[in-house]
């Protein structure tokens, strides 16, 4: 398997794309993606076997793996064919300083300054964002791209204090 994983060479650039993009301090787990990978003629196509240990050879020095690959029909795409997306927002409480964050969070969690936070006010309040609004007001100066809709559809909204 790993010379397969060697052998992974398309005859043509591969083309990335992922289910969803995330904001800065806000980190996907379990992105769906699909690359369009054109081989030279006569070559069989990628195994996902192949894919998977190729890709991960690839990526070694960084804190991404791919944990299952598999051929899609061609008219599948990562972004607009998925059914759903869930991300979730972690709130680091009671650090007064950016380096107090334990060095396993960094980067995971965002550390607000001030006291605690009024859990059953933020319940209430999340309710009002189910269903489906124009979240334009929540968008970057300058993110106002035509081909990106600003209408979501929220459908559950969680808050959850935990320990530590």
């Amino acid at each position: 398997l790993q010379r397969a994983a060697q052998r992974l060479k398309p005859s043509a650039p591969i083309r990335f794309h992922i289910s969803s993009r995330t904001d800065s301090g806000v980190h996907g787990l379990a992105n769906a993606a699909h690359l369009d990978i054109r081989r030279a003629p006569g070559k069989a196509a990628f195994s996902g076997k192949e894919l998977l240990l190729g890709l991960n050879r690839h990526l070694r020095p960084e804190p991404i793996r791919i944990l299952s690959a598999q051929r899609v029909p061609s008219t599948f795409h990562a972004r607009f064919c998925a059914l759903s997306r869930t991300y979730i927002y972690r709130l680091l409480l009671g650090c007064s300083h950016h380096s107090q964050i334990p060095v396993f969070e960094r980067d995971l969690c965002w550390a607000p300054a001030g006291g605690p936070l009024d859990i059953p006010a933020m319940r209430e309040a999340g309710q009002f964002l189910l269903g489906t609004h124009d979240f334009s007001t929540f968008r970057s100066p300058g993110a106002g791209a035509a081909s990106q809709c600003p209408v979501r559809t929220l459908l559950q909204l969680e808050i959850q204090p935990a320990p530590g």
